[in-house]
């Protein structure tokens, strides 16, 4: 991978984004690379859970690239550009899909898809600087794109998510922190440490349970009501205890 830095180390995974003199945005090769690396981490048994973050560029992610990528789709015909809309906005499910909870680290701005990339994470961590907004309706397009009316009236609320949405504007770190969209916010030399204490227990729990506990979690947020809820949560408790019955008994 070109667009993309991957480790694995005690069964964490370490993501960092990296086209850091674009500011990380998103071209053909990086939507590519993201696409097969969730692909990848579907099915792996191995990493339990992942860490996302910006690397060196000046903020996590400035959306998508309008000097390349976003002009191609606005010239492309109609088909062509709904599939690539299509491709990119599916990067958002596959993450949501992916077994491992993800802990994105953010610095500097999350903007367009990089504001989805941090709210299809099971985890927010915010440097001091970190701030977010849904740059769509700024360039002329629907302020509702990427998951962003998905995700962000189930963060926040609909009340400050509608006024996100329809105004582009931004959302500080302390806005985020008041409003319970991120879970830390931190001095930005700290955000991969505390990341990798909130991973490292993680880890250490039982790998069926971590994954049935963010199954749940998907499901249950859109669940008909409490006994669907109820259901989800017994049938992952017997899978997670008859695994444990059936696990080789410690020396």
């Amino acid at each position: 991978m070109e667009t993309l830095i991957y480790r694995e180390e005690n069964h964490i995974g370490y993501l960092t984004l990296n086209r850091w003199d674009k500011y990380n945005a998103f071209n053909g090769q990086l939507i590519d690379e993201f696409e097969q690396f969730w692909r990848d981490r579907r099915y792996d048994e191995n990493v339990r859970v992942i860490i996302l973050d910006g690397g060196n560029a000046k903020g996590f992610c400035a959306g998508l690239d309008m000097e390349t990528h976003g002009p191609a789709l606005l010239e492309a015909d109609p088909t062509t550009a709904y599939n690539g809309q299509a491709r990119m906005s599916r990067v958002l499910l596959a993450m949501r899909q992916a077994p491992q909870p993800i802990i994105s680290c953010i610095h500097g701005a999350a903007s367009g898809i990089g504001f989805s990339l941090a709210m299809a994470s099971d985890i927010r961590i915010l440097a001091e600087n970190a701030r977010f907004n849904a740059a769509y309706i700024n360039i002329g397009l629907g302020g509702a794109d990427m998951a962003s009316s998905y995700f962000l009236p189930r963060l926040i609320g609909s009340g400050r998510a509608n006024e996100f949405l329809l105004t582009g504007t931004w959302m500080s770190a302390e806005d985020a922190m008041h409003l319970g969209f991120a879970s830390r916010l931190v001095a930005k030399e700290k955000m991969l440490g505390t990341a990798e204490e909130l991973a490292t227990v993680m880890a250490s729990k039982t790998p069926l349970g971590l994954r049935m506990t963010k199954e749940a979690i998907n499901v249950n947020l859109d669940c008909s009501g409490l006994e669907a809820a109820l259901q989800m949560e017994d049938r992952n408790q017997m899978m997670v205890m008859y695994s444990l019955r059936l696990a080789p008994k410690a020396g």
